[in-house]
């Protein structure tokens, strides 16, 4: 196909794209009435053809056998044939030697057909013929009539056809205009309450109220849409509300630190513009001050670490896998030995596999080890234990601290939540929370309770997933060298 054929359907569906949903539908019932109105007129001037042809084929038979009745009696040389008066009948009497006898001023018939001279000839009985090669085409009837035959013809006419096929052009037109300023009409009606769904949408746009939601009206289809619209406007009334609180409780936990560091700092650098920083503060004062910068700083980059994942919730670029639980336990105790070199973690863990996205699972642990770090005794080890329960895979971490007050229980996994005896210890709240999020990201639960050596037992359940097959080596005998 040439380039430019090639480009005019590409138009044509350009230019139907671009049309309104309201013209789209009023084309679209226009042509129905259109193509509705052809066939129409195509069926029913088939059988009016064929009703007309019949009714005349009937007439040609009476009066041929009206006038095979004289020829009959007076035989067809002598047959009276009355000089022609005019009007849409034709007769003619065709002898068995192929001569013919026509009445006085009679249009000229078409020459006898072969089949008409059978029939002559007494080799057949009565024949119906048409001759539709030009505009004077006749429909001639032959009946045998003693020794020879009779034929009564007419001119055939399609006057009644024509007339039919204006006047169904006529309505036609009349429907097609019809129809498309009721498709109009239908489509401005039924596409009403997608207009009023519009400017709803527009005017949340623009004025960014969430709250405002869209006046479910309509049925069917309509109703779904604009019940999913204030869905997803309550989706996004949450979204934005968790933002907020985020945010004020971010500006909250920050203001502590930050306003420490920047005291510290500011009397550092008063005390050096003065020159009195070495007499000002000894070596073990100026010691401890720095090491509460850095503590400080420590603990505000941790926030500022768990803020962000916090803020993440679920969304991560990290795909999901099928991983062994014990290797992330692992992974994440030794981090934790190496960031708290006092702490002591014991584990006792078994191989549980489970679909997921490792680097979001080992920080949940971490949080769990460094959470119970924070209250199990120096000489009293964390205990982590992972196996598998049925289809589950449990893990439990507990400390030997003082536990978890029951009035302290409902809100432990709440952002920047702290107990009142966890106001002196280092931690910004949100160490449970994002394992509460990891957790129900993977399908599982966490639940806290009280452990068997006094302190806290976090327990956590996760789907566990049917692990990978065994890759088989291939052997010496098939054909591959094993080193």
């Amino acid at each position: 196909m040439s380039g430019p054929a090639r480009r005019e359907p590409r138009r044509l569906t350009r230019w139907w794209r671009r049309r309104s949903l309201r013209t789209r539908l009023t084309v679209i019932s226009a042509t129905a009435i259109a193509v509705s109105v052809f066939l129409a007129f195509q069926v029913a001037s088939e059988l009016l053809d064929r009703e007309l042809r019949g009714t005349v084929e009937e007439q040609l038979r009476a009066d041929s056998r009206v006038l095979a009745a004289d020829a009959e009696r007076a035989g067809p040389a002598r047959v009276r044939l009355p000089p022609y008066a005019g009007g849409g009948r034709l007769v003619r009497v065709v002898l068995s030697d192929g001569s013919v006898r026509t009445p006085a001023g009679q249009p000229p018939l078409p020459p006898v057909s072969e089949q008409a001279g059978r029939v002559a000839r007494g080799l057949s009985a009565d024949l119906m013929e048409s001759d539709d090669s030009d505009e004077d085409g006749y429909l001639v009837f032959t009946l045998r009539a003693g020794d020879g035959a009779v034929q009564v013809a007419r001119a055939a006419d399609d006057t009644p056809v024509n007339r039919f096929g204006f006047g169904m052009l006529l309505i036609g037109l009349l429907c097609v205009a019809g129809g498309a300023v009721v498709g109009r009409a239908v489509a401005r009606t039924g596409l009403t309450p997608i207009d009023r769904l519009t400017a709803a949408a527009v005017r949340v746009a623009h004025t960014r109220d969430l709250d405002a939601g869209i006046p479910d009206e309509g049925g069917g289809e309509i109703r779904r849409l604009i019940q999913s619209i204030n869905e997803m406007l309550a989706a996004l009334r949450d979204s934005r509300r968790a933002q907020r609180l985020l945010a004020e409780d971010a500006a909250h936990e920050l203001k502590t630190p930050l306003t420490s560091l920047r005291l510290n700092v500011e009397l550092l650098i008063r005390l050096d513009r003065r020159g009195t920083l070495d007499s000002a503060l000894p070596a073990e004062s100026r010691t401890r001050l720095l090491d509460d910068l850095g503590a400080q700083v420590a603990e505000l980059g941790t926030l500022v670490a768990e803020l962000t994942d916090l803020a993440r919730g679920d969304v991560s670029d990290e795909n999901t896998e099928l991983l062994d639980l014990a290797d992330v336990v692992g992974a994440a105790a030794t981090r934790a030995r190496s960031r708290v070199p006092d702490i002591e973690v014991a584990l006792d863990v078994t191989s549980v596999w489970v679909s997921g996205r490792p680097a979001a699972l080992e920080r949940a642990v971490l949080n769990l080890i460094d959470n119970a770090g924070k209250w199990s005794p120096a000489d009293r080890p964390v205990q982590v234990r992972l196996r598998a329960e049925g289809a589950s895979a449990v893990l439990e971490v507990d400390d030997a601290g003082p536990g978890i007050d029951a009035a302290d229980v409902p809100r432990v996994f709440d952002r920047f939540y702290r107990a009142d005896s966890a106001r002196a210890l280092p931690g910004s709240g949100l160490g449970l929370s994002i394992v509460q999020r990891v957790v129900d990201a993977h399908g599982g639960r966490v639940t806290v309770a009280r452990s068997a050596r006094g302190g806290a037992l976090l327990r956590v359940g996760l789907p566990a997933a049917a692990p990978p097959a065994p890759v088989a080596r291939p052997t010496a005998g098939e054909g591959t060298t094993v080193a």
